[in-house]
């Protein structure tokens, strides 16, 4: 059944996003995010989705997926999170739900927001104040792109067709995190919901 009426298409980019009931936390260890990892490139493969660009924050997630087949990215996510709640339900001796709804999704229909929303995504760990650098965060997919670490979460076709090089992105992203500390943005005006 597909996802609130929402008939997703093959070919498609999606923005997939949630957050911690109450806004608390998803992942309590880094045993969380590695095992979070695994379980995404298990179901990935599974559903036939393309991950272009994903960060693991404390108490949301953020995906930019394309779907690859004509199975719906609702399976993949909701596949995800079941095996991932149930695992941490257990190791944490918690019951109940973990994150406040559903998982929210949004089409990417225009390129320019494809490339901004790589970047945006990339960026949250700084925007949360947890990091200096997109860098330093390991539960992101930037190092990919950047190629500084050699992971498979990560459509490199993709990149090179947007992107003449690692130097480039890395421009990019740096250019509006500038332009971000420029400007000051309230956090209120941002996609992510802390």
């Amino acid at each position: 059944m597909p996802y609130r009426d929402h008939v997703f298409a093959c070919g498609h980019y999606y923005h997939l996003f949630n957050r911690g009931a109450d806004r608390g936390l998803i992942f309590f260890n880094p045993g969380n995010y590695e095992y979070c990892l695994r379980l995404s490139k298990q179901y990935a493969q599974k559903y036939g989705i393309a991950i272009i660009a994903y960060c693991l924050m404390p108490n949301h997630y953020h995906f930019l997926i394309r779907q690859e087949t004509e199975q719906p990215p609702s399976k993949f996510i909701n596949a995800l999170f079941s095996a991932y709640v149930q695992a941490v339900n257990v190791q944490q001796q918690r019951k109940g739900t973990l994150f406040e709804s559903r998982f929210r999704h949004v089409t990417v229909d225009r390129e320019e927001y494809l490339t901004h929303l790589c970047r945006y995504i990339h960026l949250n760990p700084v925007k949360a104040n947890l990091v200096d650098q997109p860098s330093e965060w390991p539960y992101s997919n930037y190092l990919e792109w950047v190629g500084c670490r050699a992971g498979t979460l990560v459509d490199r076709t993709f990149i090179h067709q947007f992107f003449k090089d690692s130097a480039a992105y890395r421009v990019f992203v740096v250019d509006y995190q500038s332009e971000m500390k420029a400007r000051h943005v309230p956090q209120r005006y941002m996609l992510d919901e802390d």
